[in-house]
């Protein structure tokens, strides 16, 4: 195996015998297989005049189960790329010049053994030029990170036919082997363009179906009745899941990214609804092993078990994360998933075991922030608000991440931080206060909510009648770990926001010719030290 798309991947160079994320040999080479057949499906796509939304479908759910800690079922994985194979051989039929078509597109087969030989084939590393290899992967972990968002707010019935065309398009360029790197740069750029347009359609689809986040004080603590914990990203589950519970005597609680469900009117609703139950998503095997109840896991952010945990039997995946012995609820043909399972188990379970007594204030979307703007321009004006400093993105295990916990410490009183994902959890407790009521912890939400902090920044530009999104009073120090941080990277780019600070560590897959390229044109940095970058972000 070779994998190195994630901020943890061994020595900051890549993991060649077992993933730090969990994932063995054998499920890295078949995600591997998996992103090979999807370009060949993604080629037919684009050769087919019209195509049922289905097949984009495919498409974006089969790149969300590659992203880091989505999937550890190598069985179910490659049950994925055989269906792949059928819905590709399918469109095929309807395609008169099939020699023209690459080696991606042609390939077929339905036997176990063959699959597995042709997935050692097809790593990473079939790329030989580092440069060709650095921009490919860039752009695929980039179109991943867009999949997910599609694929979310696909599921709740919003769609972009641009985005979907796309993805499709990327896939296939990704395979015609550039010599030119300047026509990958461009295909870079593109994506970051439509990460945008991935990112403002699931806002649409989240706010339009949920309601605009408002700000909430969120309880920490656990209840005296059965719960069931809800993690991942998926807020059309989270919304089956409250309704199917309602009446059960159960009370559901969030984890880690689905923190921002608190922030939602429409969750608000439900009486059960108790609020956030642990920390980041790397904290799970403790906290799980103390919820006592079940866990249901929507999205990425599995973290293996150890042989100590007792868990196995009350977790539960659904969408497209997926584990080992671990059930899996399947949605029927119209969409909907049954949690029959989930709630009965979590009657026969004790109450959660208290964690904490905390209370923590989120919801600042950009329209509940923007409901704010005439008293945060006020305290811009009179001084009291000197500078933002969007740390948004994600957390991790390494120890090295207590950077972003010393760092937002450190900050001047007179600095607001803007942040969306789970990086949040490394200093949204801190109790950094407020100016004139405005908390310096403004949290947006998920990391797809990252485009409410770029419409935050559209609109403070607009406010001050500035010409260049770079010229307001806002740093960027941003943590990265997955595909998802990726392409909101991506989109900061394309939107021309420079000078971003990107840590802990820079991605192994960036080439020293890409890493140049992003330091000349975007001021791209890594980070060094708590104390040598505050004298460059309080300047």
């Amino acid at each position: 195996m070779f994998c190195f798309q994630c901020q943890e991947t061994a020595k900051n160079e890549g993991c060649t015998v077992r993933g730090v994320c969990g994932k063995n040999e054998d499920t890295a080479n078949v995600q591997d297989l998996l992103v090979f057949v999807t370009k060949g499906l993604a080629e037919v796509i684009n050769n087919t005049k019209e195509v049922d939304s289905k097949y984009y479908d495919k498409v974006s759910n089969n790149l969300f189960v590659t992203i880091t800690n989505a999937n550890f079922d190598t069985d179910a994985i490659l049950a994925i790329v055989k269906e792949t194979i059928a819905m590709k051989d399918e469109l095929l039929e309807n395609i008169d010049d099939k020699e023209s078509l690459s080696k991606f597109a042609k390939y077929s087969s339905d036997d176990d053994e063959e699959l597995k030989r042709k997935a050692i084939e097809v790593g990473v590393l079939n790329i030989i030029n580092e440069d060709e290899r650095s921009l490919t992967e860039l752009v695929i972990y980039g179109l991943k990170g867009m999949a997910a968002y599609n694929h979310h707010a696909n599921v709740l019935g919003y769609r972009d036919n641009e985005v979907d065309a796309f993805i499709c398009k990327a896939l296939e360029e990704t395979t015609k082997g550039y010599t030119d790197i300047n026509k990958l740069i461009d295909l870079v750029m593109e994506t970051g363009s439509h990460g945008v347009k991935a990112m403002a359609l699931l806002d649409k689809a989240n706010t339009t179906s949920y309601g605009n986040p408002e700000i909430t004080e969120v309880d920490y603590s656990a209840g005296d009745k059965p719960g069931i914990l809800i993690s991942g990203h998926d807020l059309h589950d989270m919304k089956d899941l409250l309704e199917q519970s309602k009446d059960s005597g159960v009370e559901i609680y969030t984890h880690s990214e689905m923190l921002p469900a608190n922030y939602y009117p429409e969750f608000k609703k439900y009486d059960h609804f108790h609020g956030n139950y642990g920390n980041s998503w790397w904290s799970q095997n403790e906290e799980f092993e103390k919820f006592n109840g079940p866990i249901l896991m929507t999205t990425n952010c599995i973290v293996p078990m150890k042989k100590t945990n007792t868990y196995k039997d009350r977790m539960f995946t659904t969408g497209n994360a997926g584990y080992p012995g671990v059930a899996h609820i399947v949605a029927d043909e119209n969409g909907h998933k049954d949690f029959t399972e989930i709630i009965e188990l979590a009657k026969t379970c004790k109450a959660p075991t208290n964690l904490e007594d905390t209370k923590v204030v989120g919801g600042f979307a950009h329209n509940q922030v923007l409901a704010l703007a005439d008293k945060v321009i006020e305290e811009i004006n009179a001084g009291n608000i000197k500078k933002f400093v969007v740390m948004a993105g994600c957390d991790g295990r390494s120890k090295e991440r207590s950077y972003y916990t010393d760092f937002a410490k450190a900050l001047p009183e007179d600095y607001v931080i803007l942040t969306a994902g789970c990086a949040k959890y490394r200093y949204n407790k801190l109790g950094l206060g407020d100016i004139n009521g405005i908390p310096r912890v403004l949290d947006a939400g998920q990391c797809n909510d990252s485009f409410s902090l770029v419409q935050i920044a559209l609109a403070l530009k607009d406010a001050f009648g500035l010409d260049d999104i770079n010229d307001l009073p806002i740093e960027y120090n941003i943590a990265w770990y997955e595909q998802k941080a990726v392409i909101v990277l991506l989109a900061l780019l394309s939107l021309g926001v420079k000078n971003i600070h990107l840590g802990p560590t820079l991605p192994a897959f960036l080439s020293p010719t890409v890493v140049d390229f992003l330091v000349e044109n975007f001021g791209i940095a890594g980070n060094t030290s708590v104390e040598e970058d505050m004298e460059i972000f309080t300047k």
